[in-house]
């Protein structure tokens, strides 16, 4: 059985010789640059280059070794590209750690602080010394005057989270590029049985917040309702041209197609069920079915935080599988989310606390854990395991180790 029967079956509801396993196969189930180089070193792999796709987040590549190590299923579409060493430029991560950065997203020093500019010059991401990773330096619509929302694409090129890409990024951009992306997934697709995964994004809740600051949108919502509509028909009418023709380029080539919208906090959700409905739902529904018209694909919500209030109308709008499943958040009981949701929801993630199991446990208790959680999730199907979230810089790798080979025992 292939891993990309082992993950289909898994939206099938059903169980395979074993659980599905994803690592790196989405920017939520990497690891930090960091934490692979000496994950490389215990496992006493070859050295190589560590190559840093996820600038922001400092997400290394995990290699072909690594993922048949661990038996991983998944695949991201962006490893078909930036393959060529003139893609990659030397950089040094917080560590001190050797790494290679995309050639187009590579930071720069600024008054004692690393930075990474947009294409017009301005500084949108910024890490001082000291911390581990980038955070988001400007709202374009901070200032509710310059909200002018004809300028909205341009605005995008200003934030962090929109403006900064991961491969293929500006590879696939221009004259030419549909043809490129759809080549290169045409290839991935022939060389690898693994289910691919391709990362389109669709962010409603986190555009407003990546436009206008977290605060702000939020006031939006509530105390403009008109111009919150405005706003969200507007990136609607963008993620749906974009999506017709993402898919039109890698539709036949792909398993999984992820969306983006942290909806929750580790208290609950971070809005209303409510203003859920009233503002979000009926749009994720337009995007998710659109893409089940265009493709073959399964739809997958990264949606981090306690969002079980949520879950029921997430299913009605045509998700398929939410990950990171944030175990440790309000409402997130794995036993109670399997009982509730099992039958029409894919949980895909939950397998491993990331908080504080796998940085702070023993080996031998990450592995009783990891079980643990596997027998929660994974009866009847319906689980692709990952660790709750990216495996940061402060993990062990001899907990890395104990977490994988849990699941595939």
């Amino acid at each position: 059985m292939t891993g990309r029967d082992r993950v289909l079956l898994a939206f099938a509801h059903k169980q395979a010789g074993r659980i599905p396993i994803d690592f790196s196969g989405h920017r939520s189930s990497g690891i930090a640059a960091a934490a692979y180089a000496r994950l490389r070193d215990y496992l006493k792999l070859p050295p190589g280059p560590i190559r840093v796709y996820d600038p922001i987040q400092q997400l290394a590549v995990v290699d072909d070794d690594v993922l048949d190590r661990f038996g991983v299923d998944t695949i991201e579409l962006g490893r078909a590209f930036a393959t060529d060493d003139s893609c990659w430029a030397d950089w040094v991560l917080p560590d001190g750690t050797a790494c290679q950065m995309p050639v187009w997203a590579l930071p720069e020093r600024d008054d004692g602080r690393w930075v990474i500019r947009s294409k017009t010059g301005r500084v949108i991401a910024k890490m001082p010394d000291g911390a581990l990773y980038f955070e988001q330096a400007y709202f374009p619509f901070a200032d509710e005057e310059s909200a002018d929302f004809s300028l909205i694409p341009a605005a995008m090129d200003e934030s962090m989270w929109t403006a900064i890409a991961s491969p293929p990024g500006p590879l696939v951009a221009g004259p030419g590029g549909q043809e490129k992306l759809a080549e290169g997934a045409r290839r991935l697709r022939e060389s690898t049985d693994r289910a691919i995964i391709g990362l389109f994004g669709g962010n409603l809740l986190e555009m407003g917040q990546f436009l206008f600051r977290n605060d702000n949108f939020f006031m939006l919502l509530a105390a403009e309702p008109r111009k919150a509509h405005e706003f969200l028909d507007r990136i609607l009418l963008i993620h749906l041209e974009n999506l017709n023709k993402y898919l039109d380029a890698v539709g036949p080539y792909i398993d999984v197609i992820g969306f983006g919208d942290d909806l929750g906090m580790q208290t609950g959700p971070q809005i209303s069920p409510q203003m859920y409905r009233e503002f979000f739902k009926g749009r994720h529904a337009e995007m998710w079915q659109r893409a089940k018209q265009l493709a073959d694909v399964k739809v997958m919500l990264h949606c981090c935080g306690g969002v079980r209030e949520l879950m029921g109308d997430l299913i009605e709008a045509g998700l398929d599988a939410i990950n990171p499943v944030q175990i440790t958040c309000s409402g997130m009981d794995p036993a109670g989310l399997k009982r509730d949701f099992g039958a029409d929801m894919v949980f895909w993630g939950g397998g491993c606390d990331t908080r504080a199991v796998l940085p702070n446990a023993s080996p031998r208790d990450v592995a009783e854990h990891v079980r643990q959680q596997v027998r929660l999730f994974g009866t009847e199907g319906g689980f692709v395991f990952q660790q709750v979230h990216n495996i940061l810089e402060n993990v062990p790798p001899e907990n890395i180790v104990a977490m994988f080979d849990a699941v595939n025992d």
